[in-house]
């Protein structure tokens, strides 16, 4: 059983709904440490203009874990990023099929940046069509640092395989740790794919939140994401690349 396992977004973008639909199993990591300047709490979307960055602001964020993190709620940031999509996807060709289903996200007040996170990953998927199950990781009962829990976190969800995005295999993670516990290692392989967008004078506009691929491909949009990746088990040889299950 194949694991993906990663902290919680805010408009997640590509490649980590790529990881939910590959995966057997999806994690959310939302008892560590809030990550400052990462994707936790901001996207980028496309407007007439080029990419423009979306973030939640939030207080007091230094070094204390993601569930404690709350969000600065005198800002009216729900306003500025509600305009902000209505006006940059509203002529695109699958905004009234889908924002129905998204829009209460920002009419809503929110107090804490995890709850809302959960709120969009929970709308999002199956608009994709993925019905892969999420749990978190603050509802396991598993000890150990860094790789070492994401071994135990797997285990205790049954998986035998983590997936692992290419920057963590190159960088931090111990694959000795992870062959001792029983858990192969498998890369997320991605190359971000290229679809219709609106506004062709601003370009092409890779890496945006997922809400662009929806609103302008609708339907075929888990089809192009699964299309653009892949994952490949680096025991074996040569390497292979596996399908993607959960996408009902």
């Amino acid at each position: 059983m194949l694991v993906g396992i990663h902290q919680p977004h805010y408009l997640p973008w590509l490649r980590y709904v790529e990881k939910i639909a590959r995966s057997d199993v999806f994690i959310v990591l939302d008892d560590v440490d809030y990550e400052k300047g990462g994707h936790q709490n901001r996207n980028r979307i496309k407007t007439a203009h080029g990419a423009l960055q979306l973030t939640v602001p939030v207080r007091r964020s230094l070094q204390r874990p993601i569930p404690e993190i709350e969000i600065d709620v005198r800002s009216r940031w729900q306003e500025k990023h509600r305009t902000a999509l209505e006006q940059s996807y509203r002529q695109a060709s699958y905004w009234e099929r889908y924002w129905p289903a998204l829009a209460g996200i920002w009419e809503r007040e929110w107090s804490h940046l995890a709850e809302l996170n959960r709120a969009m990953l929970e709308a999002l998927l199956p608009l994709f069509g993925i019905t892969t199950p999420v749990v978190y990781s603050s509802t396991i009962p598993v000890r150990g640092q860094s790789t070492r829990r994401l071994a135990e976190l797997c285990r205790a969800v049954g998986g035998d395989a983590y997936l692992s995005g290419a920057n963590a295999v190159d960088t931090y993670l111990d694959d000795g740790v992870l062959r001792e516990a029983g858990i192969r290692l498998v890369r997320q392989e991605w190359e971000a794919p290229v679809y219709r967008q609106l506004y062709p004078r601003a370009g092409f506009v890779p890496d945006l939140s997922v809400l662009d691929l929806l609103m302008n491909e609708g339907p075929r949009s888990l089809e192009i994401l699964l299309a653009a990746g892949g994952a490949t088990y680096l025991d074996e040889a040569p390497r292979s690349r596996i399908a993607a299950p959960g996408t009902g």
